[in-house]
């Protein structure tokens, strides 16, 4: 049987760009090769499309010198890459892609909607539900309407902080300190600050500007992080849950990657009744927003009452060595290759229905 063709693409535009290397390395290390010939194709930050020969290349950042172009042309007769290597241009055909590109143009439905251009399946969430789990106020809007408790919140625009005095009179009027300011399309905690005052509300959100025009102020819950992965294309599965245990005040960026005190828990100690109520939730957030193939969706259990509250959903969740996601389905016995298999399998099903 002739082996099809993967197309991987990784890097991307967004602030998360390394860790989509990261995530990408991971991915095609367990992809099957005696069944799958693999295509790499690298998207700079700068957004140049460019394609390598090594899975050597991307921890190392070589790939970024290469000098073979290769982008995914929206023809569906060409189904598949135009490669550009100097003045020739060639057509690689491709089976299926797997898009490992976190944040910004890789996980908010654009790289997916040029694959449905292209007539090419394609692993994970359609443009829809990228969109709308990528923009965190729209997620919240979604969610609102599922009897599923979710942070108090003020959403802002960017043009508004023209007016920060109007602009915090209104987010003290509805929350009190401390608070979250989140821009509503970044990913990786980048731009999240915790403000305790008004000029910290003040500074938190001029730096969420610099990520998005769009941002939410939250009110602060206090409770243990909770993490639960979905896999899945009509049925859909929920694995166990797991917890941070984050090394700073909160699971930013820097104690996410670059803080070795930060420490994940598989099996959690929780009450078996707050784990299965989990687990619905996620499940039910992930059919709302028309989730397909895989999220990550995250939730806070309060110290208090064992409460759920939501926090966010993820439609590309991280693959590296340390990300929840994969782990949480190993702990439930589907080991990496089976994991990256089935949503190859999901992503065909979905091209046939």
């Amino acid at each position: 049987m002739a082996k099809q063709t993967v197309a991987v693409f990784f890097g991307g535009q967004s602030s998360e760009h390394e860790i989509s290397c990261l995530s990408a390395v991971n991915v095609i290390g367990s992809i099957d090769r005696d069944h799958y010939d693999v295509v790499l194709v690298g998207i700079t930050e700068e957004g140049e499309w460019l394609l390598t020969d090594s899975v050597g290349e991307i921890p190392s950042g070589a790939w970024r010198k290469g000098s073979v172009r290769a982008v995914l042309s929206p023809d569906a007769k060409h189904h598949g890459l135009l490669v550009l290597d100097g003045e020739r241009v060639s057509v690689r055909h491709i089976d299926v892609a797997i898009p490992v590109l976190h944040g910004l143009y890789g996980e908010d439905g654009t790289i997916q909607g040029l694959l449905e251009l292209s007539q090419i399946p394609y692993v994970g969430c359609n443009v829809l539900a990228s969109a709308i789990s990528m923009d965190k106020y729209y997620t919240k809007l979604v969610v609102d309407r599922l009897d599923i408790r979710q942070a108090a919140y003020v959403a802002v625009r960017k043009e508004e902080l023209s007016d920060l005095q109007e602009l915090t009179a209104r987010v003290e009027e509805k929350l009190s300190y401390p608070v979250f300011i989140k821009p509503c399309n970044a990913g990786s905690s980048k731009g999240v600050s915790k403000a305790e005052n008004r000029e910290m509300l003040v500074s938190g959100l001029l730096e969420a500007a610099e990520h998005d025009r769009k941002i939410l102020v939250e009110e602060t819950i206090v409770g243990r992080e909770i993490e639960c992965a979905v896999l899945g294309g009509g049925k859909t599965e929920a694995s166990g849950v797991g917890e941070i245990l984050a090394a700073a005040d909160f699971y930013d960026y820097e104690a996410k990657y670059h803080n070795a005190e930060s420490k994940t828990v598989l099996d959690p100690n929780l009450p078996e009744e707050t784990v299965e109520e989990i687990r619905r939730d996620a499940v039910r957030i992930f059919q709302a927003v028309d989730g397909f193939g895989l999220a990550r969706v995250d939730f806070f259990v309060t110290r208090d009452e064992n409460q759920v509250v939501f926090n966010e959903i993820n439609t590309l969740p991280g693959f590296t060595a340390i990300s929840m996601y994969p782990m949480l389905w190993e702990h439930r016995g589907v080991p990496k290759p089976e994991l990256v298999e089935r949503l190859i399998q999901m992503a065909f099903s979905r091209k046939e229905q």
